[in-house]
């Protein structure tokens, strides 16, 4: 099968840049978010439209980076 509906847009959560993609394979749709560098996956669902995956994404992705702690002078 073949990934359809592809799409890639970039946003900042809780102060962080994020991209989220989201896809559809067959019936199901699929959507991730990670930080944009190095790119390490923070969030992943999928669900039967791109809309309700990404949401889900965002809140997981969201809740997630609310929790992380930075540090001052790193980065």
């Amino acid at each position: 099968m073949k990934a359809e509906g592809y799409t890639v847009r970039e946003l900042t959560l809780a102060g962080w840049p994020v991209r989220i993609t989201s896809y559809r394979i067959g019936g199901t749709c699929y959507a991730k978010a990670d930080n944009v560098s190095p790119g390490a996956q923070i969030a992943s669902a999928r669900a039967a439209t791109p809309e309700e995956a990404e949401a889900v994404v965002l809140v997981q992705a969201r809740e997630r980076l609310g929790r992380t702690r930075r540090i001052a002078g790193m980065g």
